[in-house]
């Protein structure tokens, strides 16, 4: 059987590229394509040495750095991609990777990280966040996202079969396209992130610093209780802002590498985590560490965080992202007893090995389905 994987873009090792990753283990003769291929020669390990198809987008101008901005001429290129020597296709989604064009007698399985969030219910967010909200630029932005809505609800009836990330984006995809979707939690290395029960006594979160991440949100909260110590680990567009609001009792360390910030992790009190997220992979490395979580009450975090309403918590949620709100959660975090253990336990449920094992058996279900319809309607005919 021939197997082609199709994945948005590839430039840089994150969430998405973990999952493709474990794709690439359990098949891993498929052949891989990909709109761009940009990744960093030391970060190409999770490639496996593949060879990657491109598109025409990968030789324009300034594609390496400006490849976000070739986004409304994607759906042509992922259509050009020619699939007909394949029997299964697997797409790698969050954006354009969906789109690719299939025949009757092969099976598309789309892995669905989100329907595009930026043309759909985060629109004007994004709009607002970029600038793009007013003027010509802005209208013209909302003109291409609305042909982008067209094209991205037309090529849901492409997919044979949908995987969510979480029931969270299971209901977005049920929004989005009215279509049923298989949940599957991504992979995450917890084996990389030792149990710690000693805990010193500084919070912690750690992010690229883009508005959504909300961490401008949690430096002001920890101002508001100048006895308590934030230690912020990353770096993005929003650092100089979030610099300008951070009190004496907060410390930015930038950009950190795998081991300091494994470190930090790990003895840290608790990890703050104040974003709606589809799944969240950072939350669940710090229960790994045994480091309770407390987050914002919505999205893929109410699936991999146990609340005090367990009989085993791994962490505390608050309602609004607002600072009291957060403050509130803090003093109530350290009124409980959450056990680091409890919060190992929990990351467990998501290791690599649990996602190969329900992939791979939805996979041949789906192959199993696929083929008996096939015989039923050759039959028929």
């Amino acid at each position: 059987m021939k197997i082609a994987i199709v994945h948005d873009w590839l430039t840089t090792y994150a969430g998405a590229e973990r999952v493709l990753e474990q794709m690439i283990k359990i098949f891993p003769a498929a052949d891989l394509y990909s709109i761009v291929d940009f990744v960093p020669d030391k970060q190409r390990d999770f490639l496996q040495s593949k060879k990657i198809s491109t598109s025409f987008i990968q030789y324009m101008p300034f594609a390496k750095s400006k490849y976000r901005s070739y986004l409304p001429i994607m759906p042509l290129a992922i259509e050009q991609f020619d699939m007909a020597r394949y029997d299964l296709i697997i797409s790698s989604s969050h954006a354009i990777a969906k789109g690719i064009l299939t025949g009757p007698d092969q099976l598309h399985l789309c892995m669905c990280y989100s329907p595009i969030r930026y043309a759909w219910d985060l629109q004007h967010q994004y709009l607002k966040e970029s600038g793009l909200d007013k003027g010509i630029k802005g209208w013209t932005a909302k003109w291409i996202l609305h042909k982008m809505r067209l094209w991205d609800y037309r090529t849901a009836n492409g997919v044979d079969g949908f995987i969510a990330i979480s029931n969270f984006i299971a209901k977005r995809i049920w929004k989005c396209y009215r279509r049923h979707s298989t949940v599957i939690y991504p992979p995450v290395d917890v084996a990389a992130f030792d149990l710690c029960t000693q805990k010193d006594e500084y919070y912690l979160t750690a992010s690229r610093m883009v508005p959504y991440k909300k961490i401008d949100l949690i430096v002001r909260a920890f101002r508001e209780m100048p006895e308590k110590k934030l230690v912020v680990i990353g770096d993005g567009p929003d650092y100089k802002k979030i610099r300008a609001v951070a009190g004496e009792n907060v410390e930015l360390l930038g950009y950190q590498s795998f081991d300091k910030m494994k470190r930090y992790m790990q003895h840290a009190r608790a990890f703050i985590f104040a974003a709606e997220e589809d799944f969240g992979i950072v939350p669940l490395e710090a229960q790994a560490c045994g480091t309770p979580v407390i987050a914002f009450g919505k999205g893929g975090a109410l699936e991999t965080i146990c609340g005090l309403d367990n009989p085993r918590p791994t962490g505390v949620f608050f309602e609004e992202q607002t600072v009291p709100s957060l403050v509130q959660a803090v003093c109530q975090f350290e009124k409980e007893r959450i056990l680091p253990q409890a919060c190992h336990d929990n990351a467990l449920r998501f290791a690599p090995g649990r996602f190969q094992q329900e992939f791979k058996t939805y996979v041949n279900k789906q192959l199993e389905i696929f083929r008996k319809n096939s015989f039923m309607e050759d039959t028929f005919l």
